[in-house]
């Protein structure tokens, strides 16, 4: 692969008016952008080959588990790290925000603002990741001033185990007696367990105990968020009687975790049948994100839209309506500006592609 094809071609400068000054930005029409990995690096639990593999690109760096598509979101406290940025060095968001409309389209920008509303990510977890639930917008709104929380949904891309949910009723308590023992077994033995497929998805509502099994490789849907209510560190990396509990300290943190029993039967209405084509998630998620599955055999079109799209199979074209093609072979990653219009897929492959909340469907959430 070259670097053009990898990567983002350079925006062009603005032009300067007869006065000297800076003209306003031009908001034409945009391209189709194919991205490379975009891995923070030093992450608490390993992983990265899996990636490496997916995305055809060489030797893995280790504890580099996560590839953030797409970026306008950073890793909390970290300054810009976890941004995506264009060939140009330009932050993702700040071309965003130059040209919004051109981006994100009327109808995104007055339900939502410059604002995405979407995180992307790949995750391998080359161990099980530790047992956590993220804060829902209320919680996150009255305790951290944000007005996002972070519900999340995964596409399996390979099999394996996960946890997710409580078998029966806790209490606050109990899980700071759990936190404070740092007793993983415990808590994984009040969760349940669930092995899942490839090409199965899973959504994880705000507040739900979660852990995903070692070996697993993932596509991730999110709201654009890093925060993370943490219960188990015993074993990684981590100071979590520190960062832990987002500087609220764990008796306000652990308020935010769900803590009634789900039946196995509510546990398996959060997740999708393997291969299934169309919208993969359920009703609930969709005031969050939305996530569609194509299988490609020819052409299939893609509607207009800003949009992250991941081929985990096969390859196709995406074709403007110029006739120009973007290539995208399994593991390779696009974002999809609104003013690119509708494009066609061509070739042979499965495709995901994600989205933010439709407008209509999330009333009330502009940050």
């Amino acid at each position: 692969m070259t670097d053009q094809t990898e990567m983002a071609q350079p925006q062009t400068a603005p032009a300067e008016t007869a006065t000297g000054e800076a003209a306003p930005h031009p908001e034409a029409a945009l391209h189709p952008i194919r991205l490379s990995a975009n891995q923070p690096t030093g992450r608490f639990y390993r992983g990265g080959a899996r990636i490496a593999a997916f995305r055809n690109a060489g030797a893995a760096v280790e504890y580099t588990p996560e590839d953030w598509v797409a970026s306008t979101t950073s890793v909390r406290g970290q300054g810009t790290t976890g941004q995506t940025r264009l060939e140009s060095g330009e932050l993702l968001a700040d071309a965003i925000e130059r040209s919004p409309r051109a981006w994100l389209g009327d109808a995104h920008l007055d339900a939502f603002g410059v604002d995405t509303m979407l995180l992307v990510k790949l995750l391998d977890a080359g161990q099980r990741l530790p047992v956590h639930a993220h804060p829902g917008r209320e919680f996150a709104l009255s305790h951290l001033g944000s007005a996002r929380g972070k519900a999340e949904a995964w596409y399996l891309l390979n099999p394996g185990t996960v946890h997710l949910g409580l078998t029966r009723d806790v209490s606050i308590a109990e899980l700071r007696a759990l936190v404070d023992a740092q007793d993983v077994e415990g808590m994984l033995g009040i969760m349940h367990e669930v092995a899942v497929e490839a090409h199965q998805t899973v959504f994880v509502p705000p507040g739900v105990l979660h852990a995903i099994g070692e070996g697993i490789l993932l596509a991730e849907v999110q709201e654009p968020q890093d925060l993370s209510i943490l219960l188990e560190w015993r074993d990684f990396e981590l100071d979590g009687e520190n960062d832990g509990h987002l500087d609220l300290g764990f008796d306000a943190a652990l308020t935010a975790v769900e803590t009634r029993a789900r039946t196995r039967a509510q546990i398996d209405a959060l997740i999708g049948p393997a291969g299934h084509d169309g919208d993969c998630l359920p009703g609930e998620a969709h005031r969050y994100f939305q996530l569609e599955r194509l299988t490609v055999d020819g052409e299939t079109l893609v509607a207009a839209g800003y949009a992250v799209l991941i081929t985990v199979a096969g390859a196709v074209d995406v074709v403007e309506a110029d006739g120009a093609g973007t290539p995208a072979e399994a593991g390779a990653t696009v974002v999809l500006p609104h003013s690119a219009g509708a494009v066609i897929l061509r070739g042979e492959g499965v495709v995901l592609v994600a989205r933010p909340p439709a407008p209509a469907s999330a009333p009330g959430t502009r940050p």
